[in-house]
């Protein structure tokens, strides 16, 4: 693992990977969130995190998360006394459908919530879910038909094995209304700066 600067300095990257993997016939995706100074030093845990693509690995979209529902979002480390967590950072990927498309439409969710019920209460709230639903093929989270809290993720359950256990992700409430940045277009991996 490499040599991670101070706390202060570190911050939450989400990160939409894709890959065309091999026996497949389209491109496929997966999130993936870790923690560095900058995109680049979390190259290493990419490819760890999907093995087995090769040069096909590449980033198709990225977001520094700095803010979300009204919170400020900063990386701390584990140990430091004076942390509480009267809420957490959820990650929620619905999917969905429409009349006439062979395909499941998907919406990503980030939300800061106390638990997964309320969560998952949120996530029926958006458009996305009261929208792209079918007789016998309504919106889910992907795996399971309904809101199943199981297919919920705390950021933290997700984060690479090293950072799951020395770091936490600390929310404050801002009151700035900041936007994270979104980053599209194709990016291959070693062409990270």
């Amino acid at each position: 693992m490499m040599n991670m600067p101070s706390s202060a300095e570190l911050k939450l990257f989400m990160v939409l990977l894709g890959s065309k993997s091999p026996a497949r016939n389209v491109e496929q995706h997966d999130y993936f969130f870790g923690i560095g100074q900058v995109l680049n030093d979390l190259v290493p845990q990419m490819r760890a995190f999907w093995p087995g693509t090769g040069n096909s690995l590449h980033v198709d979209g990225w977001r520094e998360v700095t803010r979300v529902s009204g919170f400020r979002v900063e990386v701390v480390l584990k140990e430091r006394d004076d942390f509480l967590a009267l809420n957490r950072l959820f990650f929620i990927n619905l999917g969905g459908y429409q009349a006439d498309k062979l395909e499941e439409q998907h919406y990503t969710v980030l939300s800061v919530h106390s638990d997964r019920a309320q969560a998952a209460r949120h996530a029926k709230q958006t458009l996305f879910y009261k929208t792209n639903t079918l007789k016998g093929a309504g919106s889910h989270i992907d795996e399971k038909y309904g809101i199943d809290v199981d297919d919920i993720y705390h950021i933290e359950e997700i984060l690479p094995p090293g950072e799951k256990e020395k770091y936490r992700v600390l929310l404050t409430p801002a009151e700035d209304v900041a936007t994270d940045k979104i980053h599209l277009g194709y990016l291959k991996l070693d062409k990270i700066k």
